[in-house]
């Protein structure tokens, strides 16, 4: 990810084309954030963003004579102020923009995931709570930041968003807040104690309600079940996730019913044999609701344990499974945005206490993540640049790296053939080129060709 360099300058220009590209004033009023006197609110926003951008906190960060940092905390804790429609409506604009640059083959997708938000030396931030750390193994104080995506393959946005408290009241460390149940605050925290899946679909729902469209929805094995699936469907999205090993969620396959460990020890010991790819790919039939869903499964070996293997899945039965591991690579694009929001925009370092100020604070580190994303599909993609180069650099749709080698050698080949002279030149840069590769491309080069 590029970053924006610690310049007021350049971070003020940067927030100009930013304010005119996605029309903020406008979409400020629509998310009701609104002052009735004093300073303006884009400009509060401009300053948290270089705060943001700095990694200071508000409390240390450099102060402007224009405005006090308790107008900016007030900012941030009003709790009428709809952050969750703010980062959507920023989305839909910026999903537009990108859009006209990209190939209309190539499928767009929602990714869900969720990541750890620390505040371990917190003692009165409200809804506080014990949370697992599924990769530590160990508790700690905070919430879970789930968070909705889009991408296309290129470039991604966050759409959506909910900090994800417990509905456990032993695992909470403060009493709630009372609001008036119909205000838009105390749903907020009614839904921070909700089921994380059902507030997965929540969020969903709110993106499609909005306007954006996608096939296809990309999770890891904590979303994944039967029931994601099935929701998902109903909901005209494809799901696409990795399944978890168990011996508890079965399904049907030829008439036996068994689970995704006793199906592939059935196909290893049928001699099925395996691909360069993926082990062994299926389709099973679950039931859910008295409804038969299909499901395809690809068995693809971990590289990172040997003898162990993933399972991906997807209802979309149609799709390769090459086609299906190569879709599903594009989730680890959300763990690009958790990590760049935790290294560079202080993502869980805050020291504001009210829950509908850390919403507040979540929207200003995606807006942020926002204006880094902008500015590096626009110093990469030259059609950005204008319609001259807009016109000759069409996208490509998606294809697998050896093809594209594969396709560069053939025009490699033809020129040689057509200098004639130069033929021997061109043998030997492809000789050092074809010393340079991994084995494993390699390897799949040679399978394409004799193919």
């Amino acid at each position: 990810m590029s970053t924006i360099q610690h310049s007021a300058t350049d971070i003020h220009l940067a927030m100009q084309h930013f304010t005119k590209l996605v029309h903020l004033p406008v979409i400020l009023r629509r998310a009701n954030i609104h002052k009735t006197r004093g300073i303006g609110v884009p400009i509060l926003f401009e300053w948290l963003i270089t705060t943001i951008f700095a990694r200071y906190s508000i409390s240390r960060a450099q102060r402007n004579p224009k405005f006090t940092k308790k107008t900016v905390r007030n900012c941030l804790n009003d709790s009428h102020t709809n952050w969750q429609k703010l980062v959507i409506l920023l989305a839909i604009y910026l999903i537009q923009y990108v859009e006209h640059f990209t190939d209309a083959r190539r499928a767009q997708a929602f990714i869900l995931d969720d990541s750890l938000f620390k505040r371990e030396f917190s003692k009165k931030t409200e809804l506080l709570s014990k949370v697992f750390d599924h990769d530590k193994q160990k508790f700690y104080r905070g919430f879970r930041g789930l968070t909705l995506g889009w991408s296309d393959g290129n470039t991604f946005l966050p759409v959506n968003f909910a900090l994800m408290s417990s509905n456990n009241s032993k695992n909470r460390f403060n009493q709630l807040k009372h609001f008036d149940c119909r205000s838009l605050a105390a749903k907020r925290r009614f839904q921070a104690q909700r089921k994380m899946n059902d507030v997965a679909l929540e969020l969903i729902d709110e993106a499609l309600k909005a306007g954006l469209k996608t096939k296809y929805v990309l999770f890891d094995s904590w979303f994944s079940s039967p029931r994601m699936f099935f929701e998902l469907l109903q909901r005209g999205q494809f799901g696409i996730g990795m399944l978890k090993r168990s011996k508890k969620v079965y399904f049907r396959y030829r008439g036996r019913q068994m689970d995704v460990k006793s199906l592939y020890t059935m196909l290893s010991r049928s001699k099925r044999p395996t691909h360069t790819t993926y082990l062994y790919s299926s389709i099973v039939n679950f039931i859910i609701d008295g409804h038969k869903m299909k499901i395809k499964l690809v068995y693809v070996a971990n590289r990172n344990k040997t003898n162990q293997y993933l399972v991906l899945g997807t209802t979309n039965t149609a799709l390769q499974p090459n086609q299906i591991i190569q879709m599903y690579g594009r989730r680890w694009q959300i763990e690009g945005y958790f990590k760049v929001a935790k290294q560079y925009l202080q993502y869980d370092h805050t020291q504001v206490q009210s829950y509908d100020g850390l919403c507040g604070h979540m929207a200003m580190v995606i807006m942020s993540y926002d204006i880094l994303a902008l500015e590096q599909r626009q110093q990469v993609d030259d059609r950005t640049l204008g319609d001259l180069f807009y016109h000759y650099g069409q996208s490509l749709p998606d294809i697998r790296v050896v093809d594209a080698l594969n396709w560069l050698m053939e025009q490699l080949s033809g020129l040689g053939e057509a200098l004639g002279s130069a033929e021997s030149i061109i043998n030997e840069i492809f000789d050092h080129f074809m010393q340079t590769l991994p084995n494993n491309l390699i390897q799949l080069l040679d399978t394409t060709n004799r193919c």
